[in-house]
């Protein structure tokens, strides 16, 4: 588990980004603008931050400089930004950033870059030499990745649904009044009331890890985080339910 603060001025993946580092077992701390990220690095004492470079205020770039011209730069930091060239990338790195992510972000890049951060964070502390140029990641992926960065991160279109086990007897302990009802019911609510009881079944099953369950349910996490909120299951009760 380690502290890590997420600065961006969209509240959107300042939301989505706590959400998934969180589900991860990190704590999560947000700052919408430089002002609040110089409070929050001061207050929490990050292990990583996650700096977008456009900003309101002053820009992530201006920032980084700030802090590493006043000797706070004692955490590796991730830019992020849509928007920026590979110019503003290699000045980046060359002040100190460990990583730089182009917007959008695929979920997968997004972890890999924070557990490579991590690990570098708990690596003897840096001498300070510019650390080497890294190349951006690079934006363009299969469009089967889900992406993070516009509309919330969440695909403008939904993916088809998973083709669903036949119902077991555990599934159907779990949630008796829905498929007592269930041939009553439209088939609209009846088909949510299928999804909910199958993911509150998987959840418990799982002690609330949203990588096992999106493992077990064929589903990619990002997809997974919006069934689960269009079907009102909250992952930490209906683990619990399991237990």
């Amino acid at each position: 588990m380690a502290n890590i603060l997420v600065v961006d001025d969209e509240m959107g993946i300042r939301e989505l980004l706590s959400e998934i580092l969180g589900d991860e077992g990190h704590v999560v701390t947000t700052a919408e603008n430089a002002h609040q990220a110089r409070a929050e690095r001061a207050a929490a004492k990050p292990d990583l931050v996650l700096l977008d470079i456009w900003m309101p205020d002053t820009d992530g770039v201006t920032l980084l400089k700030e802090w590493q011209r006043d000797g706070l730069l004692t955490m590796p930091v991730i830019m992020m930004s849509g928007h920026a060239t590979i110019d503003t990338a290699v000045e980046a790195t060359r002040i100190g950033a460990l990583n730089f992510l182009e917007k959008p972000i695929s979920l997968q890049k997004l972890l890999k870059a924070v557990q490579q951060g991590l690990t570098r964070g708990q690596e003897p502390a840096r001498v300070s030499t510019a650390p080497p140029v890294r190349a951006p990641i690079a934006q363009h992926e299969s469009h089967s990745v889900r992406h993070i960065g516009t509309d919330n991160g969440l695909p403008q279109t939904t993916p088809p649904l998973p083709v669903y086990p036949p119902v077991s007897a555990p599934a159907t302990t779990t949630e008796p009044h829905f498929f007592t009802a269930s041939f009553e019911l439209p088939l609209r609510e009846a088909r949510d009331a299928f999804e909910r009881a199958y993911f509150e079944h998987h959840l418990g099953r799982e002690g609330g890890s949203m990588t096992r369950v999106a493992e077990k349910t064929g589903l990619e996490r990002t997809h997974l985080y919006r069934k689960l909120k269009q079907l009102g299951v909250e992952p930490g009760k209906a683990s619990k339910r399991g237990t």
